[in-house]
C-alpha cells in the first residue's frame, strides 16, 4: 500500500506528520520495483490478482489519488511491466497536488486499474446508511463516468472497516474491499476484507524485501491491534487527536 510519493523540489500534497510518514520518495519506490523485478517476481493490479493468481506475485496499490500516481509511479511500473491499483478519492480530483479528471483518465487509459478511496475520504464507521451509499456507490459512480471503465475494487479510508460497509460495497457492485490490515492474502481469502502492508517513508529496502516475503508481518498485526483496540475506546475522533499530538511531538523532540 503506497500513497504520495515525493520528487524534489515539488511541494507534498499535505504537511501533517500524520500525513508525511506514508509518503515514500520517488527514489525509494524505484529502487522497490527494480528489486521486485530483479528477483523475477510479478507487480499486479487486484484484478489481475484475481483473474490469473501469481506464485511470486504481489499486487501494488496507491491510495488517495495523488498527481505522483501519474507523472512517476506510472512511468516506473510501465518501465518494469508490473500492474497496480489506484484507488481515487473522487472529492479530491482537482486539489493542488492530486489528479484532475483528464490526468485520471489518462491514467485508466495507459492501462492501470482504477478503484474507488471514497467521495471524501471520511471514516466509514461514523457514517449512517445514507453517506455510505454516497461515499461507495456515489463515488464508483462518478469514477466510472470519468474513465468509461467498470470501477470494482474500494479501499476503506483510513481502514475503518466495517460489514455495513460491505453490505453497501456488495450492493453497489464491488468485487472486493481492501483495508489496512497488515496480511497476507491466501488464495481463499475474504475478497470483502483483504489485508495490504503499508510502505512507510521509513521502509527500508532490508524491510521491504523481508515484508514482500511475509517475514515480520506479526509484528506490524500486534501494533495494528493496539491501534485497532484504542480508536474502539477512545472514538475515531478523539484517537486522531491523540495520535496528532504524538506525531508532532516526536517531530520537534527530533
Amino acid at each position: 500500500m503506497y500513497h504520495e510519493l515525493e520528487l524534489p523540489g515539488r511541494p507534498l500534497c499535505q504537511s501533517e506528520p500524520g500525513y508525511v510518514r506514508y509518503v515514500v520518495s520517488a527514489a525509494v519506490f524505484e529502487s522497490q520495483m527494480h528489486w521486485l523485478k530483479s528477483i523475477g517476481w510479478r507487480g499486479m493490479s487486484l484484478t489481475e490478482a484475481l483473474s490469473s493468481p501469481h506464485e511470486n506475485g504481489v499486487v501494488l496499490t496507491f491510495d488517495d489519488g495523488c498527481e505522483t500516481d501519474l507523472l512517476r509511479a506510472a512511468p516506473v511500473l510501465h518501465g518494469a511491466r508490473f500492474g497496480a491499483t489506484f484507488y481515487i478519492t473522487v472529492g479530491f480530483l482537482g486539489k493542488r497536488g492530486y489528479l484532475s479528471h483528464s490526468q485520471l483518465l489518462e491514467l485508466s487509459d495507459q492501462g492501470f486499474d482504477i478503484g474507488c478511496h471514497s467521495m471524501t475520504h471520511s471514516y466509514l464507521s461514523d457514517c449512517l446508511d445514507d453517506r455510505l451509499q454516497q461515499e461507495l456507490a456515489g463515488a464508483k459512480d462518478e469514477l466510472e463516468q470519468i474513465t468509461g471503465r467498470r470501477v470494482e475494487h474500494f479501499s476503506c479510508p483510513g481502514g475503518r472497516w466495517s460489514p455495513r460497509v460491505v453490505e453497501i460495497a456488495r450492493r453497489a457492485g464491488y468485487r472486493s474491499i481492501v483495508t489496512s490490515h497488515p496480511a497476507a492474502n491466501p488464495l481463499q481469502a475474504d475478497l470483502f476484507f483483504l489485508g495490504r502492508v503499508a510502505v512507510m517513508r521509513g521502509t527500508s529496502l532490508e524491510d521491504f524485501q523481508r515484508l514482500c516475503q511475509g517475514h515480520g508481518l506479526w509484528k506490524l498485526q500486534v501494533r495494528d491491534l493496539t491501534r485497532s483496540s484504542a480508536r474502539r475506546l477512545f472514538g475515531n475522533s478523539a484517537y486522531d487527536r491523540i495520535r496528532s499530538l504524538l506525531l508532532n511531538r516526536s517531530v520537534k523532540d527530533r
